[in-house]
């Protein structure tokens, strides 16, 4: 399944979902109060920016946004909050498309960089944040953490999130560093609706690497936006790299 597959005009329909899952206040507001801070007066560039779950608000704060998103139709569903002149959108992919101008953040939440199903992918990704940055900017990364050692052997699947309406299933492919999300979610009718989507998984030390390919230096990892240590039960973390101010 490819990623234009994936991201088609069903799934823009259904993509936001305001006041809970990833656009409750309390996940979506910290994201904002910290990308906010971390621009520190400059622009941003959203790679993958979807229906604008972020950069909406993150512009009413007035921090300039630029986007880059592989999807028309979550473009067109971004276009229905802001216009092309308060949030400039480019297509293409955001391993090796190019925004006009420079920033001080460029930023991708949300899993994201996982939709990128190749090391190679991942990496060109990196070295265009760095080629999108003025010295001493900042490449923000929220990413999961793989929860391989919840899979017993000879098991393939687990299930990450269960409640009431919705089921999410991954099912990995250790050899080929692999994984598949399912979603599915059911009312009280017997018919559920069933959404895929692959991913590479990148364990946080993988993705240090990249970055240093990249020219970045890590310059911190929390467990979460709103400042959380990470550790080894951390089922996600905020990692911020920054070019050198010298550079």
């Amino acid at each position: 399944m490819q990623r234009h597959e994936i991201w088609d005009a069903d799934t823009a329909r259904h993509y936001d979902t305001p006041g809970s899952g990833m656009f409750a206040p309390e996940v979506l507001e910290p994201a904002v109060d910290r990308l906010a801070r971390l621009a520190e007066g400059g622009a941003a560039l959203e790679f993958a920016i979807g229906t604008g779950r972020v950069a909406v608000p993150l512009a009413g704060r007035g921090v300039p946004v630029t986007g880059i998103e592989l999807s028309p139709p979550m473009a067109e569903r971004l276009r229905t909050k802001a216009d092309e002149g308060t949030i400039p959108v480019i297509m293409g992919d955001m391993a090796t498309t190019l925004a006009p101008g420079t920033y001080t953040l460029v930023y991708l939440v949300y899993n994201t960089i996982s939709n990128l199903l190749t090391q190679a992918e991942q990496v060109a990704c990196f070295r265009n944040a760095a080629r999108h940055l003025a010295p001493g900017g900042r490449f923000v990364v929220e990413l999961w953490v793989p929860e391989l050692r919840k899979l017993p052997p000879g098991q393939t699947a687990t299930v990450w999130q269960s409640e009431p309406g919705y089921i999410g299933l991954d099912t990995y492919d250790v050899l080929r560093q692999q994984v598949v999300s399912h979603h599915f979610h059911f009312d009280e009718t017997q018919q559920a609706r069933l959404a895929r989507s692959p991913h590479r998984y990148i364990w946080p030390a993988e993705l240090d690497l990249m970055a240093q390919l990249a020219g970045f230096e890590l310059e911190s990892r929390h467990a979460d936006w709103a400042g959380a240590p990470f550790t080894a039960e951390s089922r996600s973390h905020v990692s911020v790299y920054r070019v050198p101010p010298g550079r």
